[in-house]
């Protein structure tokens, strides 16, 4: 679920509407006040904090059980390869829904009710999700991540939606980054609060078991509550907009034509390779990352669960300052080779020392945060933009589809083989990415591409672009 923002924010500029500048086309009257004038700065930051708390929920959700590792494996009973099940069972429905999503949202149901209904898939998931743990069934709780899997990636593309309706140029950068970094604040939260709230209701009911479990994931569904009625809000806000400005509804500008795969440059299927070789390597090692620095480095809980979310702790401020970066430098290649290697020496570190864990976690932290900087705007660079929405659709699709799959094996990996293997089979997986860096660096430069400019060159040529086409 990770980097829908990127890829939003690509098809975003050139399709989205904004607000920002229009005058007020309502009825002639007393004017409104700052606060309540959509084409007012004021009324679209009141907006954009609705925008950024609607995905908390989903963020905050979508790792409890990696915040609850121990508990839900004891407590329901399973080994580790049916626990990753639960993130498997997340991921499954993305695989066709990150082609649909935004054809649901742009043709079928509309932003605003497709936003709603969205937050309800995610809101009911999490219910069922904890009414299973409540019940003491573990397949009610794989039914319930499956329910919450089909609304958190449609709704990241709604929210980035609202977000190229409400903002446009230089603002809307900032949006995007302050987006991704309320949904990492999501993720850290959860990780660092959750064995709280079940030490608590465990004190309350007496013991721990599956009905503690199941109360503390009925309590963090009320953050898909609060989205919910985040979305509810939007829709309200939105609606209101259109009328007082006359506009149309919001679209995500996606166009998606499955025939358009066949036409995809190599260079593109490299990209495909990196992400799903990188991000196998990424999700799967935080679900499963509590126990191992338990176990290995003699960790608290607490301190486990602390160090287990620092990559979204580091990803929160680094990801709009890297972009940043990106955005001024150039040569993308390179600064995904840098992250790729970057995370495979957190890895080893990881697997073959014992050294203090925070060091690699941290450098794991950057090396996530500069990968999604500079990978996901490079496929804008290799298909023409009327692909681009197949293009990110396939990616985030087969980047589901490997997450799922090796959340199944990672789960096995570790039963029977431990964490030591576990470790070199995701180092295994940055390797493979690697060698499709260097090789897409290679193509790049043997076909003249421009993948790997530097920001002023990539100016220049456009700028001669345009000229020609004048």
């Amino acid at each position: 679920m990770a980097d829908a923002e990127e890829r939003q924010s690509l098809l975003g500029d050139e399709d989205g509407v904004s607000f920002s500048g229009r005058r007020n086309a309502g009825e002639p009257g007393r004017p409104m006040s700052a606060i309540c004038d959509p084409s007012h700065l004021l009324h679209r930051i009141v907006v954009l904090l609705f925008m950024c708390f609607l995905g908390f929920g989903s963020y905050f959700c979508y790792d409890n059980p990696a915040a609850l590792q121990t508990q839900v494996i004891q407590d329901m009973k399973l080994n580790t390869a049916q626990f990753m099940q639960l993130y498997a069972w997340y991921s499954w429905p993305n695989v066709i829904l990150c082609f649909l999503g935004g054809f649901l949202l742009d043709r079928v149901f509309g932003i605003r009710l497709g936003t709603v209904i969205f937050s309800l898939f995610v809101c009911v998931g999490q219910v069922i999700f904890a009414a299973g743990a409540l019940l003491d069934r573990f397949w009610l709780m794989e039914v319930g991540r499956f329910v919450f899997g089909i609304g958190g990636e449609s709704l990241a593309v709604a929210q980035n939606t609202y977000a190229v309706n409400w903002f446009k140029g230089k603002e809307l950068n900032l949006v995007f980054g302050l987006q991704l970094s309320m949904a990492r604040l999501g993720s850290t939260v959860n990780m660092n609060i959750m064995g709280w709230v079940y030490n608590r209701i465990a004190s309350l009911v007496g013991s721990p078991g599956y009905t503690t479990l199941g109360v503390s994931l009925m309590i963090a569904a009320v953050t898909c509550l609060f989205s919910l009625v985040c979305a509810l809000v939007l829709g309200f806000l939105d609606k209101r907009a259109e009328k007082i400005l006359h506009k149309d509804q919001g679209k995500t500008g996606e166009v998606i034509k499955l025939t358009d795969v066949k036409d995809f440059p190599f260079p593109l299927w490299l990209i495909f390779i990196i992400c799903v070789g990188y991000y196998v390597a990424i999700f799967p090692f935080i679900g499963l990352g509590q126990v191992f620095f338990i176990e290995k480095f003699n960790f608290s809980p607490a301190e486990a669960r602390a160090i287990n979310s620092i990559v979204y702790i580091i990803s929160a401020p680094a990801s709009p300052i890297l972009g940043f970066m990106v955005d001024k430098t150039g040569k993308n290649v390179i600064w995904v080779l840098c992250a790729v290697v970057s995370t495979l020496a957190a890895h080893m570190m990881l697997a073959f020392t014992f050294w203090n864990p925070w060091i690699a976690m941290s450098l794991l932290g950057v090396s996530y945060s500069l990968l999604a900087c500079a990978l996901w705007p490079m496929v804008a660079f290799v298909v023409p933009e009327h692909q681009l929405g197949t293009a990110y659709g396939f990616m985030q699709s087969i980047q589901n589809l490997g997450l799922a799959l090796i959340a199944m094996a990672a789960g096995s990996i570790l039963d029977n083989r431990g964490y030591l293997f576990l470790e070199v089979f995701f180092s295994a997986c940055v390797c493979i990415a690697l060698i499709a860096v260097v090789m897409l660096y290679f193509v790049d430069y043997l076909r003249g591409g421009d993948l790997n400019l530097s920001a002023a060159d990539r100016a220049r040529l456009q700028k001669e672009a345009t000229s020609d086409s004048e």
